[in-house]
């Protein structure tokens, strides 16, 4: 009994310190999003993008941020082409997509 009482707490303490050092080490695996710099009046928007990012995420983006399908990108960045949108967009580059 006087062991159980010992272990009990000793493992909860063990427990919350893994729990502590995995949450701060943990690493986000989940799809980037883009950070929006800018949302200008002439149906642009200006963002950039992180790591990992690619050009089908980034066209849904502009086509939800705006609100139509029917868009471009001022750089050419990504582009549509048979079966989805392409391109080589760069981490921390700023982009810019406008309604067509």
């Amino acid at each position: 009994m006087y062991t159980m009482r010992f272990l009990v707490p000793l493992l909860f303490s063990l427990f919350l310190a893994l729990t502590n050092a995995v949450t701060q080490n943990q690493t986000c695996v989940t799809a980037p999003s883009p950070v929006p710099t800018l949302q200008q009046a002439n149906g642009c928007t200006t963002f950039s993008v992180g790591p990992g990012t690619g050009c089908a995420w980034m066209c849904s983006y502009c086509a939800n941020a705006l609100g139509t399908n029917n868009y471009y990108f001022t750089d050419n960045v990504c582009t549509y082409q048979p079966g989805g949108c392409v391109g080589n967009p760069q981490a921390g580059v700023q982009y810019t997509c406008c309604s067509a």
